[in-house]
């Protein structure tokens, strides 16, 4: 006869009893939440960042018109000149003589033609009475009539050499900033040289020249063409070498006709105050130019927009059903942080921005405003 023990039993009878018990079923999954952002038509001013050179509003290069010494120079280089200041004195003594000699001539024409007047009086009283031929009346008349073409004449030569005369001062034609000077005092310049004495820019206001692709010209003028866009008319902001916002807006004031064949681009002017000078000539600046005016435009996030290892773009959409699914969408340009949407997406959308890593096409989620996602459980690998 077997004994079994009760300890020994009990243990026995409750190891059976576990085995005997059903597994519990697995916990259901949430529904995972999602960030959604709604998308709505708006009226959007499309810009354009492009890369430009600061140049002056007019440029005067300062040449001698006479041949003389250098006797000095009447300007501090890099400083603000006056229209008409004078900036160079040559010697001037040969000019001058030159200025005394015509009037010496011009004095002899005038005592020429007057002693013609008188005798051309004469000769004509004479010539009633017939005391003198016909013949030296006529040569009377002609001599009266030469002697006042010579003082036309040294009057018009007074006249030239007092211009030259007045050459001799070198004076800036536009009001600006003079740059160096390339002559010294005693250095001998000749009337229409090749290089400059100074060059004198007017820097207020200033030009802002551009270079805009012809492909997007073309695109632009379908858009206008269909109605799709109008054209905008707002001030350019232009944006220094390091990144600062200029403080004055500009205007664009011309459009080239011509496309440059080596880079496909075509030149657009801006004209931007400067008062003070903080743009000078040759610098980099980037200028946000209002191209179109679109109406009725869908904009979606950024961060909503994906792409495929061949460039192709999609985003996650949240359907009626709270189903999610995947779009292939056609984005055209940036508008600050979202995508200017052309094809895929409609008004109404939800298009999901958060959360993308929790879902997948086909399967459930809830949106909520983004931000307001609660963050994933984690994992049991996450626990240990």
């Amino acid at each position: 006869m077997i004994y079994i023990r009760l300890p020994f039993l009990a243990a026995l009878l409750s190891i059976a009893a576990a085995c005997s018990k059903t597994p519990p079923a697995p916990a259901a999954s949430p529904i995972p939440e999602v960030g959604v952002v709604t998308l709505e038509a708006r009226t959007v001013t499309l810009t354009r960042e492009l890369p430009g050179r600061t140049s002056p509003f007019v440029v005067a290069e300062v040449r001698p018109q006479v041949t003389g010494l250098v006797r000095k120079r009447t300007f501090t280089e890099g400083s603000l000149v006056k229209k008409g200041q004078l900036l160079y004195k040559l010697d001037d003594a040969t000019l001058s003589a030159d200025v005394g000699a015509a009037r010496a001539q011009l004095a002899r024409a005038e005592a020429t033609l007057n002693a013609a007047k008188l005798n051309g009086e004469r000769t004509g009283e004479l010539a009633r009475i017939e005391a003198v031929s016909k013949q030296d009346n006529e040569n009377a008349v002609a001599a009266l009539r030469q002697a006042e073409a010579d003082v036309a004449a040294q009057r018009a030569s007074l006249a030239r050499t007092d211009v030259l005369l007045g050459y001799s001062s070198i004076t800036s034609p536009i009001t600006g900033r003079i740059g160096k000077s390339t002559v010294t005092q005693g250095a001998l310049v000749t009337a229409n040289q090749t290089a400059a004495l100074a060059t004198v820019q007017q820097l207020d206001p200033m030009y802002v020249d551009l270079a805009q692709s012809s492909g997007e010209l073309l695109a632009l003028r379908k858009q206008f063409a269909t109605g799709k866009a109008q054209q905008a008319n707002t001030p350019v902001q232009l944006l220094l070498e390091d990144g600062t916002p200029y403080e004055h807006a500009g205007k664009l004031t011309f459009s080239d006709v011509t496309v440059d064949p080596d880079t496909g681009s075509y030149l657009l002017r801006v004209v931007v105050p400067n008062p003070r000078n903080v743009l000078m000539p040759g610098a980099f600046v980037r200028a946000v130019l209002g191209n179109a005016v679109r109406e009725n435009a869908i904009l979606a996030p950024q961060r909503g927009i994906t792409r495929d290892p061949k460039g192709n773009a999609t985003a996650l959409v949240l359907g009626k059903d709270n189903k999610v699914e995947a779009r292939a969408v056609k984005v055209s340009q940036t508008v600050g942080d979202q995508w200017l949407v052309e094809e895929g997406l409609i008004v109404g959308d939800r298009v999901i921005v958060e959360g993308v890593q929790k879902v997948k096409p086909g399967a459930q989620a809830r949106g909520v405003a983004p931000g307001a996602v609660a963050p994933a459980a984690p994992t049991a690998a996450a626990k240990k």
